[in-house]
């Protein structure tokens, strides 16, 4: 054994025990108050600095950058052997879990439940595994944990007092991982990028239904991940999860996903869109975990839960991380691979498995505050029930991968997405012009109110071109034979639902940017007709089919405007190419 890594050792030994015998305080503020109490984001922070002070093997960094809240985003990195070397971490085959709280500071049970497990790892309470290494996000949220209130979680039972669930700009974080308008998400992807994680962890509460079972826990739906990953994560790892909590005597229910009036129907698997955090994180495969606490179960009871589910996570991973490390590989060089790819996904009806779960009878009685009949949860009629549960998914709407993608340069938001994202890309070195294959949008919804900060475009239909255009020196050109093909299509075909065009990046081709006058356009518009005698008689086919038109003298003048040469060619126009089986030099 090293000689070095022996004195470290050593060191590590006697100054934890020196610190213990000076009375250093490593109890957290949840366990001072009988699981009353959450810790707050400074004491959180304090508290991981004393014990990077007493243990070698934890480390805390702050050199990621500013969150929204003018505090640094603080990751703790945890390694058996003191080794933090990321790539270091990869090559010996170590399974990298990253563990993330307080993404809604309002549910803070992961906050407290990481600062007792780091904790009784470092004092060796807990074994690290030698083949698992830790990165935990203590605080993701902060501006939200730092607007501390105790009553915004009306459904909440405890802590005392708490964070609130937007960000410093009134943002829900769990719904930013794609469109990325937070200091906090771009943190993230930074940090995610950089470690790689093969487990993501994050932590939260739930609100919703009543029932028996204070864990549940969303895993990134299968299907989505393909084989053989989606089959492994299905139909091996996850059963092993579910096994060691009910060992250690919390027995753990897919996240509750349910009409609460028609449970005997059954329930999905939640559809985790790439929005969302285990979403997100399955489109590079990495294997996503949401715990959630029933947010009816006292706040001792949730936290304790999420301590368990880390540690049965940690476990089984360090049990099978081979197995995981391998599928991995295997997986991400297939999506290097594939050609097409779906951008929807329903669940299938027709397919299901049997899960037991233990909820409340419902009952009704009269309503204090309304006189009308009010349904309730009867918990002196608790029952057991196997019910179905959907979570075999059929793929929709697929797309097929091109060679390449190229975006003009002006489109520098979607840009630097792309590149906080790893993707690969290089530059036309000139002026050129290139057959490329593209989309005018045809038809598109947009949301009536706001949802996280956007105006969201749903339904978007498309018609397909194919033309020669002309492109500019620096603009960019993205080969999909990498790691990021299938977040690129994800991200980049208008019609996926977390695509960038449904978050609005592009929106400024929605709106024309030159037009006419009417008195100015009859003249032309005439001479326009009489040159094209196909295009007259296309105009009063079209006023035969429809009387509005024909008695309509705007729409008939923007009509053969829009079918003229004069109209601008950017209009409605998505401005990302695409070049199919075509091999550029």
């Amino acid at each position: 054994m090293n000689s070095n890594y022996i004195k470290k050792s050593i060191f590590s030994i006697i100054i934890l025990i020196h610190g213990i015998a000076r009375g250093q305080n490593l109890e957290t503020q949840f366990e001072k108050t009988h699981g009353n109490e959450s810790a707050t984001y400074f004491e959180a922070i304090d508290f991981y600095k004393q014990l990077g002070k007493l243990s070698h093997k934890i480390k805390i960094d702050t050199t990621i950058g500013l969150t929204d809240a003018g505090y640094p985003l603080h990751y703790i990195s945890i390694s058996a052997d003191e080794q933090f070397d990321v790539r270091q971490w990869h090559k010996e085959q170590k399974i990298v879990i990253l563990i993330n709280n307080g993404i809604h500071a309002g549910e803070p049970d992961g906050i407290d439940a990481s600062m007792m497990f780091a904790r009784d790892i470092v004092i060796g309470k807990i074994n690290l595994p030698k083949n698992i290494c830790l990165v935990i996000i203590p605080v993701y949220n902060i501006g939200g944990c730092l607007n501390r209130n105790t009553s915004s979680r009306v459904n909440q039972n405890g802590p005392v007092a708490y964070g609130f669930r937007g960000n410093s700009q009134y943002l829900d974080l769990n719904r930013d991982f794609t469109k990325n308008d937070s200091k906090e998400s771009k943190l993230f992807t930074q940090l995610f990028h950089a470690i790689d994680p093969d487990i993501f962890i994050d932590n939260h509460v739930s609100d919703g239904a009543d029932y028996q079972h204070t864990m549940t826990m969303i895993t990134s739906q299968y299907d989505k991940f393909g084989e053989p990953l989606g089959n492994y994560v299905k139909n091996t790892f996850e059963p092993a999860i579910y096994t060691s909590m009910h060992q250690k005597k919390w027995d753990v229910c897919p996240y509750v996903n349910f009409d609460s009036t028609n449970i005997d129907v059954g329930m999905e698997q939640f559809n985790d869109q790439p929005r969302f955090g285990s979403g997100y994180a399955a489109l590079w495969q990495t294997i996503g975990f949401v715990p959630e606490t029933h947010m009816l179960k006292p706040f001792k009871d949730r936290v304790m839960a999420t301590y368990a589910i880390m540690q049965s996570i940690m476990e089984e991973a360090s049990k099978q991380a081979i197995n995981i490390k391998n599928i991995k590989k295997t997986s991400i060089d297939k999506v290097i691979h594939q050609n097409n790819f779906a951008l929807n996904w329903i669940a299938d009806h027709t397919k299901f498995s049997y899960i037991s779960f233990k909820g409340y009878e419902q009952a009704f009685k009269t309503s204090d505050v309304t006189g009308i009949q009010r349904m309730y949860y009867d918990h002196t009629k608790p029952f057991t029930k196997q019910i179905k549960y959907f979570n075999v998914f059929t793929p929709q709407d697929f797309y097929e991968s091109p060679s390449y993608y190229i975006i003009p340069q002006g489109w520098y938001n979607v840009i630097d997405l792309l590149k906080l994202n790893g993707v690969e890309m290089n530059r036309l070195s000139k002026d050129t012009v290139i057959y490329v294959e593209g989309y005018r949008i045809a038809d598109y919804k947009t949301s009536t109110t706001a949802y996280e900060k956007h105006y969201r475009h749903y339904d978007v239909k498309t018609n397909v071109f194919q033309d020669s255009l002309q492109f500019l020196k620096g603009d960019y050109i993205i080969s999909s034979q990498q790691r990021a093909r299938r977040f690129l299509v994800e991200m980049l075909e208008p019609t996926g639902k977390d695509s960038y065009f449904s978050w609005n990046f592009f929106d400024a081709i929605l709106q024309q940017k030159e037009g006419y006058s009417d008195y100015r356009w009859e003249d032309i518009a005439a001479e326009v007709l009489k040159n094209n005698p196909s295009l007259q008689k296309e105009l009063e086919a079209k006023k035969q089919a429809d009387i509005n038109f024909k008695n309509n003298t705007a729409k008939q003048l923007y009509w053969v405007y829009t079918h003229s040469h004069y109209y601008e060619a950017g209009h409605l126009r998505y401005p990302i190419y695409k070049i199919i089986d075509i091999k550029i030099n």
